[in-house]
């Protein structure tokens, strides 16, 4: 298992805008991707702007047919649009 964490600091004003994009795809990885287990976004408490994405991949496959994925590129314009800065990404070994 791989796991993923993504953090994401939106900017002012377009928090209901990314959310949108994000919630469409949550919805298509949890639809079209069995080798991802665990795909969620939260916000951050105390922040307005936080965002961080929680991933989860069965093997270092299935996270790279997720970064290829139709639903992955077809977000990232709406996604980079509302970002405030480069996303900060952190790559977990699963510990079992």
């Amino acid at each position: 298992m791989i796991g993923v964490v993504a953090t994401l600091e939106i900017q002012d004003g377009k928090q209901a805008e990314f959310e949108g994009v994000a919630k469409d795809l949550m919805a298509k990885v949890k639809a079209n991707e069995p080798g991802c287990t665990t795909y969620q976004l939260y916000k951050a408490k105390g922040s307005d702007t936080t965002y961080v994405f929680l991933e989860q991949y069965a093997s270092a496959e299935a996270l790279a047919a997720h970064g290829k994925s139709e639903h992955f590129v077809a977000a990232q314009p709406g996604l980079g649009a509302c970002l405030a800065g480069a996303p900060k990404i952190e790559m977990l070994d699963i510990v079992e």
